[in-house]
This record gives C-alpha cells, sequence and structure tokens, in this order.
C-alpha cells in the first residue's frame, strides 16, 4: 500500500510546507534511512525529552515551597511518593503486615502501576548502592526525607521511572504507526503532543497508554485474543480500557462476529484477574482500597463537578457525585452505543474508543492534569487532522497551565472566594473535547470526511487487496 504524505492531504501541513519547498511532489522519495517510522521514533524522543527538561527544576528545589513547584509546573507525583508509600523500604505495595501498614499509607492505584513502582524501586536502590533498608525502618517515616542519600535516591526513582515512560512514549508510536495501513504519519500527532510533554512524567499513566496503543494495534490486525489480554493488563493499571470492551461489543455486533466479541472479552477478563492475583493473594483488604479510594472522593480537581460546586455552592457528597456521574456515564455510553449502530458505515475502534472515554472523563469527579494521556492515541487515531488536533490540544495546554496556577494560588481573587478562573479553565478543555468529538460523529456519518475510510478507499480503487468491510482502528 502507498503510504500517505501528510504534506499532501492535510492542509495545515500543505501551508506549513510552504516554507521549505511545498508539499512532496507525484516524483518525490524518501531518504533510504529516514523512514517514517524512524522519524516518529525520533521525534518522541525528542518531545520525550523536552518533558524531561521541563521537570527538571523540581530536582533542584531542595529549600523550595510548594507554591514554587506549582509556579515552574513542574510537578510530578512520583517523588512525593516515594517515601510515604513505602518504596524507599521496597514495602511490598500490598503486605498486610501490621507493622508496614502502620508506618504507610496503601498505593491508591491499579495493581500495574503499584508493581511498577515497586519494581523501580527495587532497581533505583540497586543503582544507589543498595542502601541496608532495615536501618531505615528504625527511623521514623519523616525522618528518612532527611538521609543523606535521600535527595539523590529520589532523584534516581524519577530518572529510572522517566526512561520506563520514555520507552513506553516510543512503544506507543511505533504501535500507533502501524495501526493504519498506508498512514504511518498519523502517530505523528502523538509523537509531536505537547500533552505527552507536559504530563507524560506526572504520574504512571503512560503504563495504560501503551497499553491501549497495543490493544489498536492488535485489532487493526484482527487479533481479538491479543486485543483482550492488551485491554486486560490496561485494565489493571488504569480503568479506562475497560471501556475499549463498549467499542468492540459496538463493531462486532455491526458485524456479526460475536466469536471475536467473545474471544476479546474473555481474553480481558482473564489477562486483568491473573494480573491482580498476587495482590489480592497476599493482601485482600490492601488491594481493595484502590476501589474505596476512589468511591469516597468527592468532588476534586479539573472536573465540572468542582465547577458546579464552587460556582453555586452546592455541598454535593461523595455519594451524590457518585450516583449522577454513574447515571450520567450510563446515559453517555447508550447514546455512543446509538451513535455508533445506526452509523452508514461500522465506525472505527478509536472512534468509538474516544467518544466513550471522554464522556466518562467529562462526568467524572476527578480529573487529574495527566488524564489527557488517556485520550491521545484514541484521538490521534479518530482524528487524524492537524487542524482538530491543535485546536483540541491547545485547550488541553490551556487547563495545564491553569490548575499549576490555581493550586499555587495565583487565581485566588483578591477580594477572596473561589478562584473563578480555574473554572474557566475547566470549561475550556471541556469545550476543546466535546469539539473534537463532534468532528469524530460527524465523520462516522459523513464518511468521506473520515481521513482513514478515504485512504481506504483509494487502495480499493487503485486495485490493492482490500476486504470487503476492511478492519480499521
Amino acid at each position: 500500500m502507498t503510504t500517505v504524505h501528510p504534506s499532501r492531504e492535510d492542509p495545515v501541513v500543505r501551508a506549513v510546507s510552504e516554507s521549505i519547498g511545498g508539499p512532496m511532489g507525484e516524483h518525490g522519495t524518501r531518504h533510504p534511512s529516514w523512514t517514517p517510522l524512524r522519524v516518529l521514533l525520533l521525534m518522541t524522543a525528542v518531545v520525550f525529552s523536552i518533558g524531561l527538561l521541563q521537570k527538571a527544576p523540581c530536582s533542584v528545589a531542595e529549600g523550595k515551597d510548594q507554591n514554587w513547584t506549582y509556579s515552574h509546573m513542574c510537578y510530578s507525583d512520583l517523588r512525593p511518593l516515594y517515601i510515604p508509600r513505602g518504596l524507599a523500604e521496597r514495602a511490598w505495595p500490598y503486605s498486610d503486615d501490621a507493622e508496614v501498614r502502620s508506618r504507610y499509607e496503601v498505593m491508591e492505584y491499579p495493581v500495574g502501576i503499584s508493581y511498577w513502582a515497586w519494581g523501580t524501586a527495587w532497581v533505583t536502590q540497586w543503582l544507589n548502592g543498595s542502601p541496608d533498608v532495615t536501618e531505615r525502618y528504625s527511623l521514623p517515616v519523616d525522618d528518612l526525607w532527611g538521609l543523606p542519600e535521600m535527595s539523590r535516591e529520589v532523584n534516581i526513582f524519577v530518572l529510572v521511572n522517566a526512561v520506563g515512560f520514555g520507552a513506553l512514549a516510543l512503544l506507543s508510536t511505533w504501535l500507533l504507526a502501524r495501526s493504519h495501513p498506508g498512514r504511518p504519519w498519523d502517530a505523528a500527532a502523538f509523537a509531536l503532543s505537547p500533552v505527552l510533554a507536559l504530563t507524560g512524567l506526572i504520574n504512571w499513566d503512560l503504563i495504560a497508554v501503551a497499553l491501549v496503543a497495543g490493544a489498536l494495534w492488535a485489532w487493526s490486525r484482527d487479533r481479538p485474543l491479543l486485543t483482550g489480554v492488551l485491554i486486560g493488563l490496561g485494565i489493571a493499571a488504569k480503568l479506562y480500557p475497560l471501556f475499549l470492551l463498549g467499542a468492540v461489543l459496538v463493531i462486532c455486533l455491526r458485524r456479526w462476529r460475536l466469536g471475536a466479541l467473545l474471544t476479546t472479552v474473555l481474553a480481558a477478563v482473564v489477562s486483568w484477574a491473573l494480573a491482580n492475583l498476587p495482590a489480592y493473594l497476599t493482601g485482600p483488604e490492601q488491594w481493595k482500597v484502590f476501589w474505596s479510594f476512589n468511591a469516597d472522593r468527592a468532588a476534586d480537581l479539573g472536573s465540572l463537578w468542582l465547577v458546579a460546586d464552587q460556582a453555586a455552592d452546592l455541598g454535593l457528597s461523595a455519594h451524590t457525585i457518585n450516583l449522577w456521574s454513574w447515571i450520567l456515564f450510563g446515559s453517555w455510553c447508550v447514546l455512543v452505543f446509538l451513535v455508533g449502530m445506526f452509523a452508514p458505515e461500522t465506525p472505527r475502534l478509536a472512534q468509538l474508543g474516544y467518544l466513550i472515554v471522554v464522556g466518562f472523563l467529562l462526568v467524572n469527579k476527578v480529573y487529574s492534569p495527566q488524564y489527557v494521556l488517556w485520550l491521545l492515541p484514541l484521538a490521534v487515531l479518530a482524528r487524524p487532522r492537524w487542524r482538530d488536533q491543535i485546536i483540541w490540544q491547545a485547550c488541553e495546554v490551556f487547563y495545564f497551565c491553569s490548575v499549576w496556577w490555581y493550586l499555587g494560588g495565583y487565581l485566588a481573587p483578591a477580594g477572596g472566594g473561589d478562584a473563578g478562573f480555574y473554572w474557566l479553565g475547566i470549561v475550556v478543555r471541556a469545550i476543546g473535547e466535546l469539539y473534537l468529538a463532534a468532528v469524530i460523529i460527524r465523520d462516522m456519518y459523513r464518511p468521506a470526511h473520515d481521513p482513514v475510510r478515504v485512504t481506504a478507499r483509494a487502495s480499493e480503487t487503485a486495485g490493492d487487496e482490500v476486504d470487503d468491510e476492511p478492519i480499521l482502528v
């Protein structure tokens, strides 16, 4: 299949290319060494390195207050969690030992993240000379921050995770570039993404992102078993990959592929259960903390619930928000199901996946800055057009800035009260996401606007071997 060149197809890239000679000509050829995939991987490495530099000030912030961290927008959860979650003593995250639990809180994340954090703590301490953790156990937890080697060790922990996250970002780019035959450059919106640079090191979300990218790639290869396994492992790292099964349901019902649906769902359930088994067997009560922690949270950062609660002074309880969040999300899922079932052609997995996940984020009671990564691989494949990606990601960057200004107190009105400008940041981000959702739905009902379908139809016209209903993600 012929590779689609974005300078010929995408209006934004075509306009930008005028400054360097214009779009590629009919007889133009690429450099034999610089294949699209290699260029994309280089782009990802450069952008992720920029993100590492953006977070670097917080590695030399000793003696600075928390507001300094917020003003430099370099906050990461990795640093403050290293000691309070027992990683400095290599404590198993799901240990039910009474002394361990009296010293440390349980990791409030799904098992995939807890395993990763525990494993990188071992690597960190090996690189730091394998300090004797039994000596640390004799000290109060708060005193561990003052140990001579601790500052260096925490920096190593961040760097070890950064190397791992960088590898996950490269893997995601590789998978996304191979998901659309003839369209590797669609992954450039992921590789060059500002939100990847700004949020990739805040938390461990890139683990699930890479697994979702893998699921999209596996589905494009018509491998439902592998798709289910990767979705199940993704759920073990973050809950949101679960919603891809809703997209698979619509596609399989449209194509009447019930065997593929059953295989995908069973593989997801089994792989999720196996991933959770070590945690559940060693500490069932500790394993439950993730679920109870999220159930007990009230309206939190980034959510539209926070805007409503503060603007109208509603005093919403966690139970009320939980109830209405699930009612609204359930209604959203029914709407996406109907949209998908009545579209003139079978929707693509990335399109349906984006619509479901964005609905969950919009009605969720917490929307941390790094959650935008959940949408990134889905968005770049669902709507591979630079204009729409720039509009959406610009809204996300605006929110990224506003949340740190809000936490640092820089948006607080001089006369007191709530920070209305932060509400604007939340609303702008929601508008950007809904805009992209609207364009995706337009593509589903007017397939001539969908670049991926246009490429597939052009290949069919050119005589390439294409299925009657090709598998498109």
